[in-house]
């Protein structure tokens, strides 16, 4: 397919080319109306249903590339297009449509003693671009969100999933050309070649954020040579605190939801921690319910001890506190209780989603106050850490920054505010 052959592709040329034809269409969707973002989004949906044959043979294309490559199981399951994330994909779109758009939105409007009005006016960011690996659903998520919050954005998938990103781009191409935005508010890198990122990350003359999504060794690279401010997170080490005031059913069920949902997830839980006093009552029957999963465990000693007649687990290392695994093994945890719980999360969290489960409303309060991520959560999986489930209609991607967005970042987390003055001939004293 020549589309991936770099051998015969100017990169530098390419990538400004797409990066001048971004900075274009970011002012044409600027001043677009909802009404051309939402039937552009429509569009793209009707465009992805009418393309599923087409995108699913896509698509086992790239799974048959990334067997072949022993990419791993974790990884393969993050690429493939499924039923339901098919229709997740679709009603995302039909989601985002949904939304109020946030463009011009003029808050805080009040008088100042000299007669004029100051308010601050919801924007645009202007072209971001998003580097992303694996899951090709989030080509469309960052296309939806980039396109209806006024922004053109440049979009560089893995080259594990090319042929998949490669066949959603056409979809979205073609629905966007039903509704009268410049084709180029959407665009995807059709090259493989690393130098596409490192050209990307540095466009700062085109190019106003980047959005970085993948694994840590992408990241890393983004964070160290990019020239441009870059929403991110580097890993997702979730945490589910078990307190002695939990109610040990729903205890139970959250502990292996967040778990065993989805394994290549940034949100799924990666320690579990339980305090001393109920350890003995809800770590046997958690531990039968992951060994019949598959899922690895390693332990503390007080784990060891609890579980040594009730199924394998490991001793567990000072690294496995850091570990995002992606994969079946869980961390495991007995501490003092809440205090233990909360200095171990601040050692060893990555500030991505944290969830503590209680009864106790004192202990959530102080939970949800002290832990310091991007969510923090009482009595729910940590695989609710997203976008969609917090009704942004999708997301394009969890931030553990600290500065503009934080956590699932929707509509909002992709415009900014400028002040606006409205006055009738006022001057400066």
């Amino acid at each position: 397919m020549p589309m991936y052959n770099t051998s015969m592709v100017d990169m530098k040329k390419y990538m400004l080319d797409l990066g001048r034809a971004a900075q274009k269409a970011a002012v044409e969707n600027r001043c677009a109306t909802t009404e051309q973002k939402n039937i552009a989004l429509r569009a793209i949906g009707e465009e992805i249903l009418k393309s599923r044959d087409f995108l699913m043979v896509e698509n086992e294309k790239d799974l048959v590339q990334g067997r072949k490559k022993k990419i791993g199981e974790a990884l393969l399951d993050r690429l493939t297009f499924t039923d339901a994330r098919f229709d997740t994909m679709v009603e995302g779109l039909h989601q985002v449509a949904g939304l109020d758009d946030p463009i011009g939105e003029i808050t805080e409007l009040s008088y100042r003693p000299n007669g004029i009005q100051v308010g601050k006016l919801r924007t645009p960011l202007g072209v971001i671009g998003i580097i992303f690996e694996s899951r090709p659903n989030v080509t469309v998520d960052a296309a939806s969100l980039c396109l209806k919050s006024g922004n053109a954005t440049i979009l560089r998938g893995g080259s594990e999933s090319v042929r998949s990103n490669v066949a959603l781009g056409k979809c979205i191409s073609a629905g966007i050309a039903q509704s009268g935005l410049p084709p180029a508010v959407v665009q995807l890198v059709e090259h493989t070649d690393r130098a596409a990122v490192g050209k990307l990350i540095t466009m700062d003359q085109y190019v106003d954020v980047l959005v970085a999504r993948g694994g840590k060794s992408l990241i890393e690279r983004i964070t160290d040579e990019a020239t441009i401010s870059v929403i991110k997170h580097l890993d997702g080490v979730c945490h589910v605190y078990i307190d002695d005031d939990a109610d040990q059913e729903k205890a139970l069920e959250i502990a292996y939801n967040a778990k065993t949902n989805r394994y290549a997830v940034c949100n799924a839980m990666e320690t579990l921690l339980v305090a001393d006093s109920i350890a003995s009552a809800v770590l046997p029957q958690l531990a039968e319910r992951y060994t019949k999963a598959g899922v690895e465990l390693r332990g503390c000693e007080s784990t060891l001890g609890l579980l040594s007649n009730v199924c394998e687990v490991k001793q567990a290392t000072q690294d496995d506190w850091y570990e995002e695994y992606l994969s079946p093994v869980l961390a495991i945890k007995v501490v003092d209780g809440l205090d233990a719980a909360i200095n171990h999360i601040d050692e060893f969290g990555s500030n991505h989603t944290d969830t503590i489960v209680t009864e106790n409303f004192t202990k959530a309060r102080r939970f949800v106050q002290e832990v310091d991520s991007s969510s923090v959560m009482v009595n729910a999986s940590t695989r609710l850490s997203d976008g969609f489930e917090y009704g942004l209609g999708a997301e394009i991607g969890i931030s553990t920054n600290k500065l503009h967005a934080r956590g699932p970042v929707g509509l909002e987390g992709l415009t900014s505010q400028k002040f606006v003055v409205f006055g009738d001939g006022q001057t400066r004293q």
